[in-house]
């Protein structure tokens, strides 16, 4: 294990506070960096979340993939957790915490936006970021892809009916262009990348020149996260000091919501004694989420600077941090 890997906590908190400063006296450098966008997938972020997935994808073995329909379990769970709890307790949460307990603080009109923007970030389950919390817990990649693929097939059909029977309303219009041009930033490019890759190098009586690139890729897939945590905060940096309550509200159920969330997926693929390299992604794909949709539907919604797209991108601050520390779990519990 290398030092980025080793110390990888150390340097995501060191990045944090480094987007957050940079981000307050550098501001229109991030202004610009945040215009580089198309149909609002930020193409910088792009490029760095490429560059952390690709020696991921290297790992992909097509030809074992047949093998697992003869591994249900792990598949069952993440489709069950993701579509049908993840929805409704994102949204009891945010019922919960912004009619009752905090209620006193947040503004009703305000309450409900913060309610949907959690609603939004709870039916967008992960796409990208997902392989790199895979990779961190030695997880099947293979099967990893597969439950990526899935989830993104029924996110087409399931997204905008269920985002609008929680959230109460029916004119729901789904980004298609921000979907479907994730999807492929995100996992067909780098899928094709890696696919191309393997192929070329890798030679079952001589797998060294295979490993030989991905040990020299791995710090470079290290430094593409820490490069998207400094991007990440560096674009939200006047948001975090000027309204750091409202985000500390925010951030509590979402917390809640995503430790709770990997705690039912892990304890029901040990219980049901999935192995654990599927048991990881397994867990962790149901807690991370798919950011980019959330937030570009909060805007559509609700307006760029409305309470709901404030709730998504405090889901995009936490998830990084929060994720890191899932990872850890799950590292220090194999079976």
């Amino acid at each position: 294990m290398g030092i980025f890997e080793r110390y990888l906590s150390v340097w995501v908190a060191l990045s944090i506070v480094a987007g957050v400063l940079l981000g307050n006296v550098l501001p229109g450098v991030f202004a610009a960096l945040a215009a580089l966008e198309v149909a609002r997938v930020n193409l910088v972020v792009a490029a760095l979340i490429w560059v952390m997935i690709y020696p991921m994808m290297v790992q992909v073995d097509f030809s074992s993939l047949r093998d697992i329909r003869r591994r249900p379990k792990g598949l069952a769970i993440t489709l069950v957790v993701n579509w049908l709890i993840k929805p409704f307790t994102m949204a009891a949460l945010g019922w919960l915490f912004f009619r009752v307990l905090f209620a006193d603080w947040v503004a009703p009109e305000t309450a409900t936006e913060y309610i949907a923007g959690m609603i939004l970030l709870g039916v967008a389950p992960c796409t990208a970021m997902v392989f790199v919390w895979s990779h961190l817990t030695r997880g099947d990649a293979n099967y990893t892809l597969v439950q990526v693929s899935v989830n993104d097939l029924i996110m087409i059909f399931a997204f905008a009916p269920l985002a609008g029977f929680l959230l109460g309303v029916t004119d729901i219009v789904v980004p298609w262009e921000t979907l479907f041009l994730s999807v492929v930033l995100y996992v067909v490019i780098p899928l094709l990348a890696g696919a191309v890759t393997r192929k070329a190098l890798f030679r079952s009586d001589s797998p060294a020149r295979l490993e030989s690139l991905l040990s020299k890729l791995k710090p470079l897939s290290m430094a593409g996260l820490l490069g998207t945590v400094v991007l990440l905060f560096g674009l939200q940096a006047e948001t975090i000091v000027a309204q750091p309550i409202d985000i500390v509200l925010i951030a509590v159920p979402l917390l809640i919501q995503t430790y709770g969330i990997f705690f039912v997926a892990y304890l029901a693929a040990r219980w049901w004694r999935v192995e654990h390299a599927i048991a990881a992604p397994c867990a962790l794909i149901g807690t991370s989420n798919f950011f980019e949709l959330a937030v570009a539907v909060a805007i559509s919604l609700f307006g760029l600077h409305s309470g709901a797209a404030l709730a998504t991108v405090v889901g995009v601050l936490v998830e990084v941090p929060v994720m890191l520390s899932l990872v850890a779990i799950v590292n220090r519990t194999r079976w």
